[in-house]
């Protein structure tokens, strides 16, 4: 894999970054579209848009500093770097309280409006994965399987050894998440946040697991588990417990 794709003078097209827009404006598309079908008010879509891609930047860059606060504190430089270091976790989170903060100032419903971009979010992941394979960032650990892919060029991945790629994993884990969650949005008629708390649990199931073969450990560890691990089981028992507070609410979240 390559992560240079094309240079034209001083101008280089990387995959990761291409991966990464082409995520954005697709899943943006399907918001849209999603907005129409189901006859929400689109005047808020763009807005919420921006405000959440700002927000998911800010977060998934402010985690990955607090994992590598040891290392911040021994060279302050490294935040200066504002193009490498990312923690999906907190990209989640940051994007999902600024969406929070634009409807609870516009007073539109929260929770409809996640509902409507969280199966994008899935999508966007899923396209920036198949971006960290051309990067090779996000990379596996050694293995001698026949699934095991190579880098030969890249600037994080070791070179000419074989490893997972759990890039392909979890890039086909939100694919599948994507078409999951529309598929239960127009088969059943969750309550609000029903499609968001799916998508949480599942995905941090999925990531818990896919987390055991990956061999970038500059993430961090505590007790056997990598940090992503521990707040996977955090977002998993909190978005559980807010399922069976609303389940005594309501009898059933999903209907037919």
């Amino acid at each position: 894999m390559h992560n240079e794709l094309v240079s034209i003078g001083p101008v280089t097209i990387y995959g990761y970054g291409m991966m990464i827009a082409l995520g954005i404006l697709v899943a943006y598309k399907m918001v849209l579209y999603r907005a129409a079908t189901e006859q929400i008010e689109q005047s808020h879509i763009s807005s919420l848009t921006f405000l959440s891609l700002l927000g998911g930047f800010a977060g998934a860059k402010l985690l990955y500093w607090i994992t590598q606060i040891n290392k911040i504190v021994n060279d302050p430089g490294i935040v200066l770097n504002v193009s490498e270091g990312f923690v999906i976790y907190g990209g989640i989170i940051g994007g999902i309280l600024a969406g929070y903060a634009y409807c609870r100032k516009k007073k539109i419903n929260f929770f409809q409006h996640l509902d409507l971009f969280i199966p994008s979010i899935a999508l966007a992941q899923g396209f920036g994965r198949i971006g960290c394979l051309l990067a090779g960032c996000c990379y596996g650990e050694e293995t001698q399987s026949w699934f095991g892919i190579t880098f030969h060029h890249s600037e994080f991945a070791p070179n000419d050894v074989k490893l997972v790629p759990t890039q392909i994993m979890e890039s086909l884990l939100n694919f599948s998440l994507f078409f999951a969650l529309i598929y239960v949005a127009k088969k059943y008629r969750p309550h609000p946040g029903g499609i968001a708390g799916l998508y949480l649990v599942m995905y941090s199931l999925g990531r818990f697991g896919i987390e055991f073969f990956r061999g970038d450990l500059i993430r961090g560890q505590f007790g056997g588990l990598a940090t992503s691990q521990w707040i996977a089981i955090g977002v998993v028992l909190v978005t559980s417990l807010a399922f069976l507070k609303n389940i005594r609410k309501k009898p059933a979240i999903f209907e037919l």
